[in-house]
């Protein structure tokens, strides 16, 4: 019976704490393997730019002015603004 509040505590923290976590990560990781091309994409230093290249699993390079690239790792990407299919002639 002495282990049961200690029991009961771990219980509401997973529920509470480490299962929401686990969906965002799975979420997030999600998001990076749909990355292409044309997205306009937030780093997680605040760069908005778009998506000009995908150089390998780990890396992606993103024009962040006319003319200015950047390679920047996939897992600093926090969110994708503009997925590819609402891509607009330029």
């Amino acid at each position: 019976m002495q282990t049961f509040p200690f029991l009961l505590i771990f219980v509401i923290f997973y529920f509470l704490m480490i299962r929401p976590q686990q969906k965002r990560v799975r979420e997030h990781q999600a998001m990076l393997a749909a990355v292409k091309k044309g997205d306009d994409v937030i780093t997680a230093g605040g760069i908005r730019g778009r998506v000009t290249r995908v150089v390998d699993e780990r890396e992606v390079e993103v024009e962040i002015a006319q003319g200015v690239k950047v390679r920047v790792v996939k897992s600093t990407l926090t969110q994708i603004i503009n997925p590819t299919a609402k891509v607009a002639n330029d």
